[in-house]
């Protein structure tokens, strides 16, 4: 618990000028194991959870008491055993011994029944204490919330303080530096690093207003667009569709011409 508190303290020295220039900020720690005991649908799916550990425990240990047994009858007969019968005893065992580290494997391993059993009967509970703190500390206004029984520390905190923007600013400083040809351009990264939390959160929102009401113009220049294409092939298709009625209607009139001469040449 005291390292947990002495990293509290060194996180809160370690805002300095931060936390004297705002107002104070309200600070509060849980107990996750306390808060998890306590829960009854939690102790329903550990005491699930253990009596599955037991079964698969107790399946290993038979396993292995098997081998051992096997082991101690070989070296018991060893002398009265030819060279093949020892080999192919010594076979078996290893057979064994190799299933048997197949099976801890699947029930303990990093992917293991354990594991998969573990995230499924106590994941969601945790999930849903975690979930409780979060709206805890929104409805309440804590500005950090911490686990004095966790390593992760930190269960809550208030977006206002994420600096995660400014770290990367600063990350990249370096390098941003050097493509720097003038003094207004190093001026305004030194503005733009200088910024705190609050301006970078209220220009993420500028920005993406202006990017919204730009997806909504583009929308409407493409509908209007998409309207004067349309407008235009109708246009087109009756400009055609006139054209070809005249042409055939010349056609008609050159053929009615032509086979009135015809007519007239065969009289004479």
């Amino acid at each position: 618990m005291k390292r947990h508190f002495l990293i509290l303290a060194v996180f809160i020295v370690g805002l300095g000028p931060q936390l004297l220039a705002q107002k104070p900020n309200r600070i509060a720690y849980i107990d996750m194991e306390y808060i998890l005991e306590n829960v009854p649908e939690y102790q329903e799916a550990s005491a699930q959870l253990d009596q599955r550990v037991l079964q698969w425990k107790n399946e290993l240990e038979l396993d292995q008491k098997k081998i051992d047994d096997m082991k101690l009858a070989l070296e018991q007969e060893r002398a009265l055993l030819t060279k093949e019968l020892i080999e192919e005893r010594e076979a078996v065992i290893n057979f064994e011994v190799s299933k048997l580290a197949e099976i801890q494997q699947k029930r303990f391993g990093t992917n293991g029944d354990f594991i998969l059993q573990k995230k499924r009967l106590i994941q969601p509970i945790q999930d849903q204490v975690f979930n409780a703190i979060q709206e805890l500390g929104e409805q309440r206004n804590y500005d950090y919330i911490f686990d004095r029984t966790s390593n992760v520390g930190m269960v809550f905190s208030a977006e206002r303080h994420n600096i995660s923007d400014q770290v990367l600013r600063s990350i990249t400083r370096a390098s941003g530096r050097q493509q720097l040809s003038s003094r207004d351009e190093i001026a305004q990264m030194e503005k733009e690093e200088n910024r705190s939390v609050e301006e970078d959160t209220e220009i993420a929102e500028k920005q993406k207003a202006v990017e919204s009401a730009k997806t909504e113009r583009e929308i409407v220049l493409e509908q209007r667009k998409a309207e004067r294409d349309s407008l235009r092939a109708a246009k087109q298709k009756a400009f055609e569709e006139r054209r070809a009625k005249v042409l055939e209607e010349r056609q008609k009139k050159k053929d009615s011409i032509e086979n009135a001469r015809k007519q007239k040449s065969g009289n004479n």
